[in-house]
């Protein structure tokens, strides 16, 4: 056992990446991410897969070692977009409680937002004029200091629902945007900084950077603008998920999903009327580990 003294341990189950934070007041012990797909079908079928949830639950039996490896004592695990669709959820947490050393907490779209901007924001002095872009795979949270929204969209659904063909076609990527700007409708637009957290802004700043690997401290304060996002979408729509899976800094089992990504990305700082978006590491996990510690 390594000895800790208030190490917490924050688990997000996804709908395509279950990710772990272990972190104390003191500092932070390390993150780990698997990318599990749990949310693949969801939308179609109202459950979640045979096959994604074994795959998760072996993610989950790794966590929870970690977290007794690090002797986290507090610990938390929130379940995002896809159990909240999900017929069988009730089932996949008991065996993920099993694991985890304790049951997921099933969170609303509002609360997820919440975290995110705690999470992204803790060390700025001033909130008042940030707006922070959570993409999921199930859902997209735009959240400021005093509003939240969640969109039923994220890269998991828009690839299942009409980015199933890849490379795709200029029709297939304007379809897509017309979704999403539909969905996006009702989301008051931006007045100030965007701040964009969680796997999808930190795996297109990567791939925009050409990173070799990659490299958490290159990603994080990375500025992505408008001509970067459709450069992304153009370039990404052009291949295939194999020579998507090549790309260095890119972990490859985010390849099927990384252009209906980037395609959200792209409307989301055009639905903010923003040129530019900062990329941060600090997230959900941080929002949840802050609310830990305090405790």
């Amino acid at each position: 056992m390594v000895e800790s003294a208030l190490n917490v341990g924050v688990v997000d189950i996804g709908t395509n990446s279950i990710r772990l934070l272990i972190t104390s007041l003191q500092a932070e012990v390390g993150r780990w991410v698997e990318v599990t797909g749990l949310g693949h079908g969801v939308d179609r079928t109202g459950m979640l897969s045979e096959s994604a949830v074994a795959a998760t639950l072996d993610v989950f039996a790794g966590f929870g070692s970690l977290m007794d490896r690090y002797d986290v004592r507090r610990r938390k695990a929130i379940a995002t977009s896809a159990s909240r669709d999900a017929a069988n959820r009730d089932e996949f947490f008991v065996s993920a409680g099993d694991l985890l050393g304790v049951m997921p907490t099933l969170i609303t779209g509002a609360e997820e937002a919440f975290y995110a901007f705690t999470g992204a924001t803790r060390s700025m002095a001033d909130r008042s004029r940030v707006v922070v872009s959570d993409i999921g795979g199930g859902s997209t949270e735009f959240v400021t200091s005093e509003t939240s929204a969640s969109v039923d969209v994220g890269s998991v659904r828009l690839t299942d629902r009409i980015l199933v063909d890849r490379p795709s076609t200029a029709s297939q990527i304007e379809k897509a945007a017309q979704h999403v700007r539909e969905l996006f409708a009702g989301v008051p637009a931006g007045n100030g900084d965007a701040i964009g957290v969680a796997g999808t802004w930190t795996s297109l700043a990567a791939v925009s950077l050409q990173l070799p690997d990659y490299d958490r401290a290159s990603v994080h304060g990375h500025q992505l603008d408008r001509r970067d996002l459709e450069l992304l979408v153009h370039t990404l729509s052009g291949m295939t998920i194999e020579e998507t899976a090549s790309i260095p800094a890119l972990d490859p089992r985010r390849a099927p999903v990384i252009l209906a990504g980037a395609v959200i990305a792209r409307e989301v700082l055009h639905h903010l009327d923003m040129d530019e978006i900062k990329v941060s590491e600090r997230d959900t996990l941080d929002g949840v580990a802050a609310e830990l510690l305090a405790g």
